[in-house]
């Protein structure tokens, strides 16, 4: 019986196998250090939730891409305009997410700050929002990038609102600036737990957890160890039998 034998590539199929191996390969161990980085950033995260706080305006100056230092700012609340993060999920209860306006004492742009999850009632209802605190005060909390967008339909529905709180499906601050008709920080405040407030605030980081990036590491290496195995069935054939 004839053995197998190598049929020599062409120009083309080498070039591709040589130019796809390395390349997913590269692709997964950079999905391994993109794994390793998110579990640093969970662990400053947690860590940072217990830190010493710095002011506000130094954080400002020091924070880019996914830090979340912890901050303290004193100025007051908007006491007028309040935003509501619909449909929200906390321990497998629906609820909401509470934004209140601070405005800071020393006049910067004014902060967005997430006062915490309420939970829907069993009815459908929704909790009664707390009042903000009246006046001077110092809060303390984690200066973070807000929720992500996602999907929008519909265009700007704060715009269309006409009684406060607003009920919105994302946090796009551009819009609520709008809304407000003044520009908002960048940043908003994650407020730092207070059992009396009425609220729940176990913060988790906005950030792909470390586990996908693993899960897109393994597609990677899988794709890289594809492509060598079909270069090699596809040239390494039986021959044919010769006819009678």
């Amino acid at each position: 019986m004839p053995g197998r034998r190598w049929n020599k590539p062409s120009w083309l199929a080498l070039a591709l196998l040589l130019m796809a191996v390395p390349t997913f390969i590269y692709l997964g161990f950079w999905q391994l250090q993109r794994a390793h980085e998110k579990e640093l950033l969970l662990a400053a995260f947690a860590g940072n939730a217990g830190a010493q706080p710095i002011p506000l305006a130094a954080a400002r100056q020091q924070v880019i891409g996914e830090v979340f230092p912890k901050v303290e700012v004193s100025g007051q609340f908007d006491p007028l305009h309040t935003y509501v993060l619909d449909n929200q999920v906390r321990g497998g209860r629906i609820g909401v997410l509470v934004f209140a306006v601070f405005e800071p004492a020393d006049g910067s742009l004014p902060l967005l700050v997430n006062r915490g999850f309420l939970a829907t009632a069993t009815d459908g209802s929704r909790a009664p929002i707390p009042a903000v605190e009246a006046g001077a005060q110092v809060l303390h909390g984690l200066f973070a990038p807000p929720p992500g967008v996602g999907m929008r339909m519909g265009g700007n529905a704060l715009a269309r609102q006409t009684q406060w709180p607003k009920l919105t499906v994302h946090i796009d601050l551009t819009e609520i600036g709008a809304d407000l008709g003044r520009r908002l920080d960048s940043r908003v405040l994650l407020l730092d737990a207070d059992v009396d407030s009425g609220f729940e605030r176990e913060w988790t980081p906005q950030i792909i957890p470390p586990e996908r990036h693993l899960g897109y590491a393994f597609q990677w290496f899988c794709f890289a160890l594809a492509a060598l195995v079909i270069f090699i069935v596809l040239h390494w054939r039986r021959p044919r039998s010769e006819s009678n």
